[in-house]
């Protein structure tokens, strides 16, 4: 009897251990490999650098076309030296501009500067929201991505493997008044921001019209490589999102500064999330949309860091949560190892080559 005993506790001693695993703990954190795969610095100080390689993160500079193409050019060069500064913990994108859209010779002048970027270690192309809300041609009215102008650009981008990667559009949120906003950080976000928030601009194409023209972009060009930034703009369904991934196969999405939406959606229904997560789990990429502009290093480390570890945590662990981007507790999704090394490491190297 007693050894019937034994070989029960030895067995549910290595089933539990068996499970156990299969899950990290919250204390794995900085022995994972990560990647931050939406990161902006725009500094040429290191605080950044120092505190992904104190986390075990590598960094992956989304350069954007958001301050003019004198920025572009400046942050090209710097994110670009920081990568040969260091290697091991950096790597970068490159935009392009619209200055001089109706002017002749602007397709090829942006196709020359892509090669430049990538001949310089670039691994993919942003395109901003500025595209579909800000920018006009000489006839005043909005360019949208699936403008032919784009065609050969993205054609070319395609030809040679290059991804391409999209903030286009706005959370839906952004057509909402603020106080119909799901998540706090959109509200805060509009709120400093009026100029984006699309509520107060009617004038503008709708929330319908951005997606559609992404759309229609991607079902002219099968053969891109296509990230989704901040998922996808699709983040208010979680059923859009999948219907998103399903139809266009060389599409992925990642989660920068769409935690809030993903909290916001645990708290309603945890396992459909956690269902999505495992079911997609080779088209999510983690990032955090953080910028680096120089700020006091104590702080600004110290929220890297706390952004990072409330992130694993919510993938990694079961643990009751809270966050200041949402009201209500929610349970993290404990996803499985597999799902998230992927996440954390293996997306960005499979889409980006990072």
């Amino acid at each position: 009897m007693k050894n019937q005993y034994l070989f029960l506790f030895i067995a549910v001693v290595a089933i539990t251990s068996c499970q156990n695993n299969n899950y990290y703990a919250s204390n794995d954190f900085s022995n994972v490999e990560k990647v931050d795969a939406h990161y902006h610095i725009y500094t040429d100080k290191e605080r950044s650098v120092e505190q992904a390689q104190n986390d075990n993160f590598r960094l992956l500079n989304i350069n954007t076309f958001s301050d003019g193409c004198e920025r572009v050019v400046e942050a090209h060069h710097q994110i670009r030296s920081l990568k040969q500064e260091h290697p091991e913990t950096t790597g970068f994108t490159a935009t392009f501009c619209l200055d001089g859209w109706d002017e002749p010779g602007w397709v090829e002048n942006t196709i020359a500067w892509i090669d430049r970027c990538v001949a310089d270690g670039a691994l993919a192309v942003k395109v901003w929201k500025n595209v579909g809300m800000e920018f006009r041609n000489k006839d005043s009215v909005l360019i949208m991505i699936d403008d032919p102008q784009f065609d050969p650009v993205f054609q070319h981008l395609a030809e040679k493997g290059i991804p391409l990667v999209a903030h286009l559009g706005e959370p839906r949120n952004c057509w909402l008044p603020l106080e119909e906003m799901t998540t706090k950080n959109d509200s805060g976000y509009f709120a400093r921001n009026p100029k984006y928030h699309m509520f107060l601009h009617p004038e503008y194409p709708s929330y319908e019209e951005q997606i559609v023209a992404r759309d229609r972009m991607l079902e002219k060009n099968p053969e891109l490589v296509f990230v989704g930034c901040h998922l996808a703009s699709l983040e208010w369904s979680l059923e859009e999102m999948a219907l998103f991934l399903d139809r266009f196969p060389n599409a992925s999405m990642d989660m920068a500064a769409r935690m809030g939406h993903l909290f916001y959606h645990t708290l309603e229904n945890r396992e459909t999330v956690r269902n999505f997560f495992i079911r997609y789990q080779d088209r999510l990429i983690y990032g955090t949309d953080i910028i680096d502009r120089g700020q006091e290093k104590k702080t600004f480390q110290a929220r890297m860091h706390q952004t990072w570890l409330q992130d694993w945590e919510y993938l990694v662990t079961d643990n009751k949560m809270t966050s200041s981007l949402v009201d209500g507790e929610f349970r993290g999704l404990k996803l499985p190892k597999e799902v998230v090394d992927k996440i954390y490491a293996g997306n960005a190297k499979k889409w980006y080559g990072f």
